[in-house]
């Protein structure tokens, strides 16, 4: 998937991952596409909470050797 900016937020503990992609997004223009990097398990609910209560649109998770990664349209 096509992603404007990608954010690498591996290693972080919970509540960094949200907050590095809550400061990358708002760098973003609506319609404009985060890919985001996790390895913190707890990141699969707080993105997806996040993105919702933002107005935001998760397309896409998927996890590939441990790394989480979420692809986040700016709403």
């Amino acid at each position: 998937m096509e992603s404007t900016k990608i954010l690498d937020a591996k290693g972080l503990a919970c509540p960094m991952p949200i907050v590095k992609t809550k400061k990358a997004m708002n760098e973003l223009e609506i319609g404009e596409i985060l890919e985001v990097h996790a390895t913190d398990k707890g990141a699969k609910s707080d993105l997806t909470a996040w993105a919702k209560s933002g107005g935001h649109e998760l397309l896409e998770d998927t996890e590939e050797d441990d790394v989480l990664k979420f692809w986040i349209k700016k709403g």
